[in-house]
């Protein structure tokens, strides 16, 4: 039988060399908060509890989560991560294993996890460690001549030979919770940074014969913490490297596996080819043989199998239906339905709206609050005219309507089934089914006019 888990998640620091307001982390990787990544991680270990320790920014932290599912701890003063862990005993379990993790440590796998925890015990710590060629600022593994662990010695209080270590502390522990609550009343700030180090504890478990046994990452960039912006930059690209690389193992084709940004969960059918530089946030679903042309942004929407993404093409929160053909420079916004065999053009914004299969619109035209039939064709320059100034209203237009270029149609308003509406109209009246409509003054010239010319400098 497993034992409880509670799940601690130090996240109380500033992140001074971030330089700025932000707790550091609230910085994103990936489109998502530095502790929002080691929450999704541990969540998937299914704890009994989940404590996060917060301190600089106040309650920024915890409302930006916004999580009710979660113990919030507030460390007031930053004195350590061993001070950082006494703030929790109340909230942790007495019997069962409490697992360590950090808020800007965002890339600890899953896997990683589970095995830390599996074999830590009632009397057994579990202790992540790694080998590192260059261990400076890192806590060294102190081990006896049979290969048992002693301590760790952090770097500034560590000797030579100390240093000479290769074998470094992660920080990240599974550790008998009784004994915790045990060890926390004995750590004491007697070192060179006058702090309650956690990883004294590691001695104490020695001393009660409670056996230290450690693990080891598959990689090194799962332990790597994020202090500056230099380093966040360094994270955020091995990110979006496994993710590329999980993407082309799935047999997706990407043009530059070292220029996509996912910000989120992106769910490839197959066949599909993205070009360079394109970006996709939150979740996005990919049907069998899309193609995504260079830097298109596509935010929480579904793209159905055959349609083509035409370059800096923007989709936001709309579906589309299969083989559309969209772009370049089409933005297409959220609440809207794009049927099968939709044609979208360049500089056409459509936004709440649903536009039925075979329908046109590939030409400099707004399209918003609207409901567009079957075959319809809307010529260039064509706005739906859905706000007065206090409320939106919708336009209608019906199935094999043919809308003249620079057309504006003023909603509410409905252009019936069959109608087509000449060239340079304002329509402010439903028009009859399968005439022709249009609204357009009388043509003058008038003799003799002259145009302005510039006048002279004096």
């Amino acid at each position: 039988m497993s034992l409880p888990l509670n799940v601690v998640i130090l996240g109380a620091g500033k992140g001074t060399r971030m330089y700025s307001e932000q707790p550091k982390v609230l910085h994103k990787l990936a489109g998502k908060p530095l502790l929002q990544h080691t929450l999704d991680s541990s969540g998937l270990l299914n704890p009994h509890k989940t404590i996060v320790v917060y301190g600089y920014g106040g309650n920024a932290v915890p409302e930006a989560i916004n999580n009710p599912d979660y113990i919030w701890v507030q460390q007031s003063e930053q004195l350590g991560t061993g001070h950082a862990l006494m703030q929790t005993v109340s909230a942790l379990d007495s019997e069962g294993i409490t697992l360590v993790l950090y808020g800007d440590v965002p890339l600890t796998q899953v896997n990683t996890l589970k095995t830390l925890v599996a074999i830590a015990g009632e009397n057994r710590l579990g202790l992540l460690t790694i080998e590192l060629a260059n261990a400076d600022g890192y806590g060294r593994i102190v081990r006896n001549k049979n290969g048992g662990v002693l301590r760790i010695v952090e770097h500034k209080d560590a000797n030579e030979q100390e240093r000479s270590i290769c074998e470094i502390n992660t920080g990240i522990m599974a550790i008998p919770t009784k004994h915790l609550l045990n060890w926390l009343k004995n750590l004491s700030n007697n070192n060179a940074q006058k702090e309650y180090y956690l990883t004294d504890i590691i001695e104490m478990a020695v001393n009660d014969n409670v056996e230290v046994v450690t693990s080891h990452p598959d990689h090194e960039w799962e332990i790597l913490g994020i202090n500056s912006k230099v380093q966040l930059a360094q994270v955020e690209r091995l990110y979006q490297t496994q993710i590329a690389h999980t993407l082309l193992a799935q047999g997706v084709t990407l043009m530059d596996p070292a220029r996509i940004d996912v910000r989120g969960d992106l769910v490839c059918g197959k066949e599909v080819l993205i070009d360079v530089n394109c970006i996709f946030e939150g979740k996005v679903q990919l049907g069998d043989g899309v193609v995504v042309g260079a830097h298109c942004v596509i935010r929480n929407s579904t793209v159905a199998a055959g349609t083509r993404l035409e370059p800096f093409t923007i989709l936001d929160q709309c579906e589309t239906g299969l083989n559309n053909k969209i772009g370049p420079f089409s933005r297409i916004r959220p609440g809207t339905q794009l049927k099968e065999d939709v044609h979208v053009g360049n500089f056409v914004e459509i936004k709440n709206s649903q536009v039925d299969s075979g329908s046109k619109i590939n030409h400099l035209s707004y399209v918003g609050d609207s409901t567009v039939g079957k075959r319809v064709n809307v010529g260039a320059g064509t706005i739906t005219c859905n706000y007065d100034g206090a409320n939106k209203h919708r336009t209608i237009i019906e199935d094999d309507v043919f809308i003249g270029s620079d057309t504006q149609l003023v909603a509410p308003v409905t252009v019936s089934k069959g109608a087509t509406i000449g060239a340079g109209s304002t329509i402010t009246r439903d028009t009859p089914e399968g005439e022709l409509s249009l609204s357009r003054s009388k043509q003058v010239t008038v003799t003799g006019w002259k145009r302005p010319v510039k006048k002279a400098k004096q």
